[in-house]
């Protein structure tokens, strides 16, 4: 089996290629100017195509042949500057993906979308794969660019192709492997002092990849999983990381006050380039949701375990 990974050189398209090197020949499809240093030293080979999203040729010509794609690149913000390129590599570049697919005749795709294109509800504290998506104030720019993106997956399976959709949550990788998501462990490492008051949902980037594997082993084309182990308070969060890392905990609760001074004085920040904080109006009212995004389809269908948070922070160093 011929495998094509799009987003190979970052977090989650690292950990699948690994993850799927035992099952078939694996591709990647890069950038010209995408470092792949998440994969250096690994012991398969990848075969590299260059292109971009926006380029149809370029992915026509890296799915010649190919059996299986892999659709795991997509751009993550919370700066509302970005909109443009978040509809742009999210939306129009899983279009761009799907189409190739059909001029080509590749017939199967996994499409690794978000959490995020589940939707949030203000009333709601548990979310699973049949929710509907609601036009909410809790949804932010990124998760409306990741549902959209879904919605042409889903257009491609009702035009002939294989597909599984995705969804995962917080994936924590190694410290080192420095991409966005694992930008939670500086938070402790740097000994903030406050948390919010809501709930995270998280899960080891290496289950994760499991999961993917296992459910196209069991060919469950057609279907849309969470990816997820749980969910958890910031508090306890924070705690159990901070005991890991050797640390001082964050211990002082965000009151709404204090959420709305911190997002007025960030937004004035990142106008003039001097933050890069994610913070904004949407994030600080979700970072203050308690919601759990219900792994039991998954787990239903096939049943693997999970590493414990505790393991994954030893891992993580």
């Amino acid at each position: 089996m011929k495998i094509l990974i799009t987003g190979i050189t970052g977090l989650f398209g690292s950990y699948l290629a690994k993850e799927f090197a035992t099952l078939g020949e694996i591709h990647g499809f890069r950038r010209a100017s995408s470092s792949t240093r998440l994969l250096d030293g690994v012991l398969f080979p990848i075969t590299w195509h260059e292109g971009k999203l926006s380029d149809i040729e370029s992915l026509e010509e890296a799915m010649a042949g190919i059996d299986l794609v892999i659709h795991a690149a997509g751009k993550v913000s919370f700066d509302a500057g970005e909109k443009d390129s978040l509809y742009r590599i999210n939306m129009s570049g899983t279009t761009n993906v799907v189409n190739a697919m059909l001029n080509t005749g590749v017939k199967k795709l996994v499409h690794v979308s978000s959490v995020a294109a589940i939707g949030r509800s203000p009333e709601l504290m548990q979310l699973d794969e049949n929710f509907k998506w609601v036009e909410t104030p809790l949804n932010t720019d990124y998760g409306v660019s990741k549902y959209l993106a879904e919605l042409e997956a889903w257009r491609g399976e009702q035009e002939g192709i294989d597909l599984i959709v995705v969804n995962p949550s917080i994936l924590l990788g190694k410290i080192s492997d420095d991409r966005s998501s694992t930008d939670i462990y500086h938070y402790v490492i740097d000994e903030n002092s406050y948390y919010p008051k809501g709930d995270l949902n998280y899960i080891d980037v290496r289950d994760a990849a499991h999961q993917v594997r296992a459910l196209v082993d069991k060919e469950v084309w057609g279907e849309r999983f969470i990816l997820n182990k749980e969910s958890i308070s910031y508090k306890e969060f924070f705690e159990k990381m901070a005991l890991a890392f050797g640390k001082k905990a964050p211990s002082t609760a965000v009151s709404p006050t204090m959420l709305k001074v911190a997002v007025f004085f960030n937004t004035i920040f990142r106008k003039l380039g001097l933050s890069k904080s994610p913070l904004n109006k949407k994030t600080a009212m979700i970072s203050q949701q308690k919601v759990f995004f219900d792994n039991s389809k998954v787990n239903k269908v096939i049943g693997t375990p999970y590493h414990s948070l505790e393991d994954t922070f030893e891992w993580s160093k």
